[in-house]
């Protein structure tokens, strides 16, 4: 198992300590992965590859196992997003009522593709498998809450409610800007 070395550059001594404060919150058990990933990737808007060091050594787990579990579940992730996901259901119920102009509505509000995020590194635009809203459909998951029945005009509110929102505190010194990764000009994000 690779373990953090002792002494980290001081840059990411405050992730370690956040690390830290969430163990104990959590506890130190392997039941604690999950709830602690959850909350470095609402913090920082991704997992990064230090952060998975530090949780796997001090949950005492190869850092391979905490990988796997920060890229199989579609919410966690390790590449950086934007401050608001909307997560567009592509199921069948929302293909058949009309999701797909509803991602078209979404790409031209925001002017990027599926799968990137916005150039100042705000909104990050994704496809979900499904998000249990199909008598509902189409329907999004807009930063954790389930909106359904969408029309193009309310496609517009939701943009620009995001938009009008006040920025979260500036990311630790190991993030990496959302922008970057994912954005319209940088790569794609996973659009698992």
């Amino acid at each position: 198992m690779l373990s953090v070395p002792t002494e980290l550059a001081p840059e990411h001594k405050a992730l370690s300590r956040e690390i830290d404060a969430l163990l104990k919150t959590h506890g130190r058990g392997r039941d604690a992965l999950i709830p602690v990933l959850q909350e470095l990737k609402e913090k920082h808007n991704y997992i990064s590859d230090l952060a998975m060091q530090v949780v796997a050594d001090r949950l005492r787990v190869p850092v391979i196992e905490v990988q796997g579990v920060a890229t199989f579940y579609h919410f966690l992730g390790i590449n950086p997003t934007g401050e608001h996901v909307i997560y567009l259901c592509r199921t069948l119920s929302c293909a058949m009522a009309d999701a797909p102009s509803i991602a078209k509505a979404l790409q031209k509000e925001l002017g990027i593709k599926m799968g990137e995020t916005t150039e100042d590194g705000t909104i990050t635009l994704k496809w979900a498998n499904c998000i249990g809203m199909c008598d509902q459909a189409p329907a999004a998951l807009v930063d954790h809450e389930a909106i359904g029945t969408l029309t193009k005009e309310r496609v517009k509110e939701i943009v620009a409610g995001l938009r009008a929102k006040p920025a979260k505190a500036a990311p630790k010194a190991d993030a990496k800007p959302a922008a970057k990764s994912g954005s319209k000009t940088g790569s794609k994000a996973s659009t698992k």
